[in-house]
């Protein structure tokens, strides 16, 4: 068997980067070519060198990415660059890239979708594909599912039912993937990515922020027994490359999750925050309050959370408290059918998250996911 050609879009985000990482680490590195939104191929490989030493490659195997495996170009403007003399012959997409926020950004549909789809043509035009590994996330199921939500295109299907856009947009871009003639799409639904199992929130601090509002109000929408899907950004790449180069495949549509086996409860999360933090747990006086009533919350942000803008802090809590009360747990039976192994729970490396969030404003942190 030839070895794979690989493209990888996203590989300065969150996931992205760690999906990077994980080619490198097998030894593909060689065998990718990136693309990157900058000004030039130089710079484009700096910032994709920069995000590979992020997650952890050693320089030596970093510096192996040359110039040359680099395709300048944005989402939005895919025309651009779709002649370019890389953009051939790849047997593997992961496709990582999206314009991922819960704000209501006016580029997500031209990003997540028109921009996903015209790449996807311009590949399938100068390029013979084994599969196309589309990223998306298991949210875009909407709400309204019995939990555990099952690994089905039915759950997915109500376009309208979404709490932000970007989740309507995942869903849209894979319905209209489906629909693409000679493209060889799986699909691959990570559930909540949190942190490294291993290098904590170093890499991002995308989410964790809301556990340590949560603990620190006292008061979050989940019951203190209900289950979170939450995933190491480390084995979600695993995963992730996994079902990209896998020679065949069972289905074309894959929860990447903790499921029943791997989620923590609000409670065990609780007590493994009370442990690294050296804290009490909050348990005994921890509330549970809807969504209609974070407002009510407003007074407490300045005493528990020092000097914070109260309505960005109050629409952040009302977006995640949202997802939070739909009390998902996703199915991961047919990951598991493929022999790929159960990711380690939240509460498994809470430490590292805490220990490299330290001294780190909450605000701070949330700004990555409100882009």
């Amino acid at each position: 068997m030839s070895a794979p050609r690989i493209l990888v879009t996203g590989s300065t985000g969150f996931v992205g980067g760690a999906v990077a990482a994980d080619l490198a680490a097998r030894g593909l590195l060689p065998q990718c070519v990136f693309m990157v939104r900058a000004e030039d191929a130089d710079a484009a490989r700096a910032r994709v060198h920069a995000t590979l030493l992020r997650f952890g490659t050693s320089p030596a195997v970093a510096d192996l990415l040359h110039s040359s495996q680099i395709v300048c170009g944005d989402l939005t403007g895919v025309e651009a660059f779709a002649d370019h003399p890389q953009l051939e012959g790849f047997s593997h997409v992961l496709h990582c890239a999206a314009l991922a926020t819960f704000s209501n950004n006016p580029k997500i549909w031209a990003s997540n979708v028109d921009g996903t789809l015209a790449l996807a043509r311009a590949v399938l035009a100068r390029s013979r594909l084994t599969r196309w590994l589309q990223v998306g996330t298991a949210m875009c199921c909407g709400p309204g599912w019995p939990s555990p939500v099952q690994e089905s295109w039915e759950a997915g299907s109500q376009e309208d039912a979404h709490l932000v856009p970007y989740t309507r947009s995942k869903l849209a871009v894979e319905l209209a993937l489906r629909e693409l003639p000679g493209l060889p799409l799986v699909v691959a639904r990570p559930s909540i990515v949190v942190g490294h199992s291993t290098l904590g929130c170093a890499p991002s601090p995308s989410i964790f922020w809301v556990f340590r509002m949560a603990f620190a109000l006292e008061r979050f929408t989940c019951a203190p027994d209900e289950r979170i899907d939450i995933i190491p950004v480390d084995w979600t790449a695993r995963m992730l490359v996994d079902l990209c180069l896998k020679p065949s495949l069972s289905h074309d549509l894959y929860h990447v999750c903790a499921g029943p086996d791997r989620s923590n409860t609000f409670t065990e999360l609780d007590a493994a925050y009370a442990a690294a933090t050296g804290q009490p747990p909050i348990a005994p006086r921890y509330q549970q309050v809807a969504v209609d009533d974070l407002r009510s919350l407003v007074p407490l942000f300045q005493e528990r959370l020092g000097k914070v803008n109260r309505l960005l802090i109050l629409r952040a809590l009302t977006l995640y408290g949202a997802f939070a009360e739909l009390n998902y747990v996703f199915d991961n039976q047919r990951l598991q059918a493929e022999g790929l192994p159960l990711p380690p729970a939240l509460a498994s490396y809470m430490a590292a998250c805490v220990d490299t969030s330290k001294g780190i404003p909450m605000t701070e942190q949330m700004a990555y996911d409100f882009k």
